[in-house]
């Protein structure tokens, strides 16, 4: 009999049996929590699935792209998709109708499935595509415009599922829509199965628990979601949770609903909680300050977690007295942000992956966990430094089989050899674990030809409580003996109590004081030459990456 782990359908069947009673998905909604048992799951999937073959005919390797935040009917739709044959193309719902147009163009899907919030975007982008000839609606029925509901489609759960070979594709995931080609990476059912082995094994190091309960606050179109915090949590048969807005109050009201145990996370929202812990300790009296101060000292010396969890029990209580921690990706975590919360008893791990990688290469677990670390290679990868480029090399069973409709463009990333072309720069230490120190295109190349990594130079100016937002980039130079190279330019976003506590001139010379005082950490040449203060958040990507290109022109206005 053919192992039943190498076959998405057999897994996904597996898991339904296995968990039928158990909640899969849910939502708070303004009628009370929304909740999806495995079994529920499963049958939504199925109508679903039945649906798109018996009575729209969607023939098997046909596109089908979903437009909608995260909420329990999207895994329906995910599983509805892989039942059919077809390849699910998950969409950034933050990006405009000209963005999404040059996608949907490129992958040319049949069918879009939208939440109410999108039916017009929808509708206005069905005007442009030709291939997309079915729009349903994956809420229940209200105004929906006439368009079909996954919830009035007929009680038909019988269809004969569609089986794929492991290296058919099972999503196209888009990074990027503006200029030029829209990127698509293609993840087949064979990288999808591989992650789900080795992070079965990572996460038993992490989490040895039977029944573990999620919140998920990151989008489904974001693949280290639809990996981790939809496929492998659901595989370990876990309870998903989402909510409706990233505000604390939604958060954290979820967390103590649910008692939340774990959540998959990107650094600036470990920031964000961590600034708005410090925020309400500030708040309270000098004595309560004073007594956590020495306890949050004093923790420093306690290994055991329980002790912590004790001595911080209010700030534990507030994210319901439960949550023993989180894994950290997308970005390079704060170091000093990943030791407050150890401190105080929530386990930060970091990972460390790229969407071309499906997309988790390593994570930190509890036997090593080195907060400057990104943890070890997952299982079934190896991974290498090109000793002339410092470029960190990996090969394994997931990476992508390319980029979409472009073929060059992945063979400028992956080698003759197989070796994918990560396109950051590393250490790999004796013990296996790597350490990314910055990125091959960020780096900034002075006259001198010195080389400068601005993750670098970020990492010591963040140490500031002046700055909230922090971004180094290259700025060109394009007249004189040095053009062509670069300076090094420093975009500070000061604290709103600065802002609003000092005039403009006041609040400059503040700011570059601060940058120079921390400067002399650094070598003279790492310095920033050009700084510029803006008073508006910095552009970032819906997962939180600061958008350098856009950054850059800041400086140059």
């Amino acid at each position: 009999m053919k192992d039943r782990k190498s076959n998405v359908l057999s897994l996904l069947e597996d898991r339904t049996n296995d968990y039928a009673n158990k909640i899969a998905l849910g939502i708070k909604t303004s009628y009370g929590w929304k909740e999806f048992t495995y079994q529920g799951l499963g049958l939504t999937s199925r109508k679903l699935a039945a649906y798109l073959m018996n009575d729209l005919n969607i023939q098997k390797g046909e596109k089908l792209a979903i437009l909608s935040e995260s909420k329990p009917e999207y895994g329906a739709c995910v599983f509805a998709s892989i039942i059919s044959g077809l390849i699910t193309v998950p969409l950034d719902i933050k990006l405009t109708k000209f963005e999404l147009v040059s996608i949907l163009s490129d992958c040319e899907p049949t069918v879009l499935l939208v939440s109410q919030h999108y039916i017009a975007m929808a509708l206005e982008i069905q005007k442009e595509l030709p291939s997309l000839k079915h729009i349903i609606v994956m809420d229940e029925p209200s105004y929906n415009q006439g368009l079909e509901s996954i919830y009035t489609l007929p009680n038909n759960y019988t269809c004969k599922w569609k089986h794929r070979a492991k290296k058919s594709t099972l999503f196209i995931i888009y990074t990027s829509g503006t200029t030029g080609a829209p990127k698509g990476v293609e993840i087949t059912f064979g990288n999808m199965l591989s992650q789900l082995e080795d992070l079965k094994y990572a996460l038993d190091k992490i989490l040895p628990l039977d029944d573990v309960k999620i919140l998920s606050i990151l989008p489904m179109n974001h693949l280290f979601e639809m990996t981790v915090g939809f496929c492998t949590f659901l595989n370990f048969g876990f309870s998903v949770y989402y909510t409706q807005s990233l505000k604390p109050k939604d958060i954290l009201g979820t967390m103590r609903d649910k008692k939340i145990q774990f959540m998959i996370v990107v650094p600036a929202f470990l920031k964000l909680l961590k600034t708005a812990i410090e925020a309400e300790i500030k708040n309270t009296s000098k004595v309560t300050q004073l007594l956590f101060k020495t306890m949050f000292h004093t923790a420093k010396f306690i290994p055991s977690k329980r002790i912590k969890k004790i001595m911080f029990s209010k700030i534990h209580k507030n994210f319901g007295g439960s949550f023993l921690g989180c894994i950290s990706g997308g970005a390079p975590l704060d170091v000093e942000v990943g030791k407050f919360f150890d401190r105080i008893g929530i386990s930060v791990y970091q990972g460390y992956g790229l969407s071309e990688t499906s997309p988790v290469v390593s994570v930190n677990t509890n036997k090593f966990r080195d907060m400057a670390s990104v943890g070890a290679p997952l299982k079934s990868y190896d991974a290498k430094i090109d000793k002339e480029t410092g470029e960190l090399l990996l090969k394994g069973p997931a990476v992508m089989k390319g980029y979409h409709n472009q073929p060059e463009l992945t063979a400028s990333v992956i080698d003759s050899d197989g070796w994918l072309h990560t396109g950051d720069i590393a250490k790999i230490h004796n013990n296996g674990h790597i350490y990314i120190t910055g990125r091959i295109k960020n780096m900034i190349v002075l006259s001198g030809g010195k080389k400068v990594f601005p993750e670098e130079v970020e990492a010591v100016l963040e140490k500031s409580d002046y700055f909230a937002e922090v971004c180094v980039i290259g700025v060109s130079r394009s007249f004189g003996a040095k053009d062509g190279t670069e300076d090094i330019g420093a975009v500070i976003v000061p604290k709103d109590e600065l802002i609003n506590k000092y005039d403009d001139e006041t609040l400059n010379k503040l700011i570059k004081d601060e940058v120079k005082r921390l400067c002399t950490q650094l070598t003279p040449y790492k310095r920033p030459i050009n700084i510029v203060i803006s008073k508006e958040t910095l552009p970032k990507t819906s997962t939180r990456k600061l958008k350098r290109n856009e950054i850059k022109q800041l400086i140059k206005a």
